[in-house]
């Protein structure tokens, strides 16, 4: 008897462990995951509004025989634009088709003309971490400083916002998690920033879109933004 009251016992005991959980579970899909509201950070800054206060991860050069001679930096919005003038564009992604073929190059090109008509320094930014960002210049054939204490190139500067958090205050979040599977990246667009005041902005579209299939580029280019600087330094 007492054995019979045993078995059944662990019996029960089994039986409870595989039974269905009434626990609700948390979804693993993407789109249940947590995200920044869209509607807040993908409302684009206006002009005269202030570029939004970021802290950056970068990697700057030491003075290391290693072959990976680099330490982490942190790097402000008020480092790069506080009492300075400054170009910025930035693209959905380092290594993609248009962002590599001509927003870069183009900006590259007229790098030299820019700073002739008073602008402090270029600067790429895309939502991809400092390695990624590193690799993507030379990868494009960009001159890289090789200073101790530099970070990045002699020309265009590429700035890694990995965790989006400079687009998301310029209101240019946008995802593409259907369309390309690229989650949280930055609408196309550029701006002048001029003493961390937005100066001037061009955005591709006129406006954030979220899952867009085409990928507007017409208005950020290098050379709209030469034709700007050209007419407001006369």
């Amino acid at each position: 008897m007492k054995f019979s009251l045993f078995v059944a016992a662990n019996l029960l005991i089994s039986a409870e462990a595989f039974a269905p959980s009434t626990v609700p579970r948390a979804s693993t899909s993407m789109s249940s995951l947590s995200r920044p509201s869209l509607a807040e950070h993908s409302t684009p800054v206006k002009e005269g509004d202030a570029a939004p206060s970021v802290t950056f991860r970068t990697r700057t050069r030491i003075e290391s025989d290693d072959e990976n001679p680099f330490d982490w930096k942190d790097v402000t919005s008020e480092d790069l634009f506080k009492g300075k003038k400054a170009v910025i564009f930035s693209l959905p992604g380092a290594f993609t088709p248009t962002c590599s073929t001509t927003h870069l190059p183009g900006y590259e090109a007229v790098y030299e003309k820019m700073k002739a008509l008073g602008v402090d320094d270029v600067y790429c930014l895309s939502v991809n971490d400092a390695f990624v960002m590193r690799q993507w210049g030379l990868h494009q054939g960009l001159t890289e400083d090789k200073t101790v204490g530099s970070n990045g190139f002699e020309k265009v500067k590429l700035i890694p916002d990995g965790a989006a958090m400079f687009t998301r205050g310029m209101g240019m979040s946008a995802t593409w998690e259907v369309e390309r599977g690229f989650g949280e990246r930055s609408w196309r667009y550029s701006a002048v920033i001029n003493d961390m005041k937005v100066e001037k902005i061009f955005i591709e579209g006129g406006g954030v879109e979220q899952e867009f299939g085409p990928d507007p580029f017409e208005v950020s280019d290098a050379g709209t933004m030469l034709e700007y600087l050209k007419s407001s330094s006369k």
